[in-house]
């Protein structure tokens, strides 16, 4: 395990390097990335000047939504750029030379690439999660920062399972199917909003199905002190940062099955 670590993080200090070779192109693409995402976020502040409030959501406690999703999207999308682009591989048959090698096939495709231009994406997100903090009003304990911390390591953990869930299909299917993004980039604008203001059925899907409330909607009730999904979410938020890794350990058996039925494209 330790020796699969740090091949790892071998593969993925080659692809720093290598993206640094173009400092001034990465320079300009994080930069990109950055004020892209901090346009979105100036509708969000359009909608609430206009509106003042949504369904009771004050702009500060949609904007620790925000951070929150926005942070842990960007680590995900950043590190887990290898599955995003893996049904390239499959319809190639490039995949053919990774179950040569004596290593796992999900780590050699998770260290394919990390994507460092999501780094403006992702200070972007924590631009506005500490602002969001710093605005309000809660008394912050070492159990609401690590619950924080934990939230935005599920929502990392749930939204690179399902990266690795869309490459999975391609087993099957080939090509990448687009309504995978549906639930991955999809997931990122439906999360940056409480669930409380969609519908019922929709509720469940992100809840149950693809478990983004436990990613922010569920820990932001114990941090903001307001009323959860149900009876049972003020007793479940301290734990529901674990259904994150879990989500991504059962994607993974997910992934080991469909290598199994893989069958090669011959190209």
């Amino acid at each position: 395990m330790r020796d699969s670590v740090r091949l790892y993080f071998r593969y993925i200090g080659i692809s720093i390097r290598g993206q640094m070779q173009y400092r001034a192109s990465f320079l300009m693409l994080a930069l990109g990335q950055f004020f892209i995402t901090a346009g979105e976020f100036m509708g969000i502040l359009a909608l609430f000047h206009r509106f003042g409030s949504l369904r009771g959501w004050q702009l500060q406690e949609v904007a620790l939504f925000y951070g929150i999703t926005h942070v842990a999207f960007s680590i995900a999308d950043a590190a887990g750029r290898g599955f995003d682009v893996f049904p390239a591989m499959v319809k190639s048959g490039d995949f053919d030379r990774l179950l040569l090698r004596p290593r796992s096939t999900a780590l050699q495709v998770a260290a394919q690439e990390m994507q460092m231009m999501r780094i403006g994406h992702f200070l972007q997100g924590l631009a506005v999660l500490l602002w969001a903090v710093s605005a309000l009003n809660i008394e912050w304990t070492a159990g609401k920062a690590a619950l924080t911390v934990g939230a935005i390591a599920s929502g990392a953990c749930i939204f690179y399972g399902l990266f690795v869930l869309q490459a999975t299909l391609a087993f099957w299917t080939v090509e990448s199917l687009e309504i995978m993004n549906t639930v991955t980039y999809g997931g990122e604008e439906t999360a940056q909003y409480p669930l409380t203001i969609y519908r019922p059925w929709f509720r469940r899907f992100f809840t149950f199905v693809v478990p983004l409330a436990a990613m922010n909607y569920i820990p932001a009730s114990a941090i903001l002190s307001r009323p959860g999904l149900s009876s049972l979410a003020p007793r479940a938020a301290w734990l529901s940062p674990l259904i994150g890794f879990l989500f991504l350990f059962a994607c993974l058996q997910v992934w080991k099955l469909g290598v199994r039925h893989y069958r090669s494209t011959g190209s």
